[in-house]
């Protein structure tokens, strides 16, 4: 059974996991492969990120805001005295080693705290360095990919086996009682991919076996949207030239594909260094060559959408806003996500698309807006699309005693 090829892009098919707008990813990888130190920049706060294995051992947990230029914008129009950005929840999760499925290196521990996000950021390490050990002395990212892997692989077979094991126990104590088709049909899939080392996201998968496996193994690791991110030296990362970037694309091709990202935690602390000084951030990037940037934006970006989150605005003179949705939220339940009264009374969505009010709109005025015909009224079944800026409109009435 091969793999498919994976797409960081949303496809509106079901979909694995949570369908929520609190989901999570976690920095997952090896030690010392730069995921606390990245943890770090992403999120600006300062986790431990020492050059030994398992410094990290609770995982560490933060947030960072998602970059949107069409919120800074409604900002500068607004100028409220609130603003509120929307944000990407982030674990900074201990490295795995070898045999972390059997318990080494406290595995077990580590390895449920990957079962507890919702998406992963695979971090591997591209770069030699006398001064930041390699917990196998030597550095190879394709090395290193195989034994996440695997790793992650070996827990998901033991845990598919005890919720197979539970649910034939449970089934058993009820006489005659008998588990559908679906339920062995789909386990013996899983059970096979995850045999033959493959994750279970990249397997071709109907809907009703996608839902069979949220209720029958929630907490499945391999069925985790993954982005890969690529620690490179400060000096590949500018030149853009790693004899490690062809062979671990090569690999990732052949493991069910998904979204690399290379990075270069060594570049983005020395930019962060400069961050009260803008003169000096400039002088630092004219020095690294034309179109060299940071990438942690991007990043944000990616796994904000790997989990299929969106926002809807709401922007006014006291307030603008980013609200986090599931992507085919219907209009009652984005308005939930401000106020469960909101929800429970919803009566009409008033709906504009951010490119048309940023096209049409006359400073804050609407009037322009509503004569193209571009301020909508939408009801119950409206799917919200990102960028919506929205007016709800609601009823509650107190009910009589």
């Amino acid at each position: 059974m091969g793999p498919k090829a994976a797409s960081a892009e949303p496809t509106g098919a079901a979909r694995f996991g949570r369908v929520k707008a609190n989901l999570r990813m976690g920095i997952v990888g090896l030690p010392n492969v730069g995921k606390s130190s990245l943890f770090n920049l992403l999120t600006e706060q300062s986790a431990a990120a020492e050059n030994y294995p398992f410094c990290t051992v609770e995982p560490n947990i933060a947030r960072c805001p998602v970059p949107d230029q069409r919120y800074d914008w409604l900002c500068e129009v607004w100028q409220p005295p609130s603003t509120y950005p929307a944000y990407l929840n982030l674990t900074d999760i201990a490295g795995l080693i070898r045999g972390a499925s059997e318990g080494a290196g406290l595995g077990n521990a580590f390895l449920s705290h990957i079962q507890a996000v919702d998406g992963i950021f695979h971090c591997v390490r591209a770069f030699e360095s006398e001064e930041v050990t390699h917990v196998d002395d030597s550095v190879d990212p394709c090395r290193d990919l195989d034994t996440i892997q695997s790793e992650l692989c070996k827990k998901d077979m033991a845990y598919v086996a005890a919720q197979r094991e539970a649910r034939e126990r449970d089934c058993k104590k009820t006489p005659n009682a008998k588990l559908p088709p679906l339920f062995y049909s789909t386990l013996d899939k899983v059970e096979a991919m995850l045999a033959d080392n493959i994750p279970v996201r990249t397997g071709d998968w109907t809907a009703p076996e996608v839902e069979k496996i949220n209720e029958l193994i929630p907490q499945c690791i391999t069925t985790k949207p993954l982005v890969y991110l690529v620690n490179l030296s400060q000096k590949a990362f500018v030149s853009k030239k790693s004899k490690w970037l062809p062979k671990i694309a090569e690999w990732v091709a052949a493991h069910g594909g998904g979204t690399i990202i290379p990075f270069s935690v060594e570049f983005e602390q020395a930019l962060w260094d400069f961050n009260d000084d803008e003169d000096g951030r400039a002088a630092f990037l004219a020095t690294c060559g034309a179109g060299v940037k940071s990438v942690l934006p991007r990043m944000v970006k990616v796994g904000y959408r790997v989990l299929q989150l969106i926002y809807f605005f709401t922007a006014g003179e006291t307030e603008v806003r980013c609200w986090t949705i599931p992507q085919g939220a219907l209009a009652p339940q984005a308005a939930g996500a401000i106020h469960s009264d909101f929800e429970r009374g919803f009566i009409k969505a008033e709906v504009v698309s951010f490119a048309d009010f940023k096209e049409l709109a006359d400073g804050k005025s609407m009037a322009a807006i509503k004569a193209a015909g571009k301020y909508r009224q939408e009801g119950k079944q409206y799917v919200v699309a990102d960028g919506d800026i929205i007016h709800f409109q609601f009823n509650v009435t107190t009910k009589k005693k």
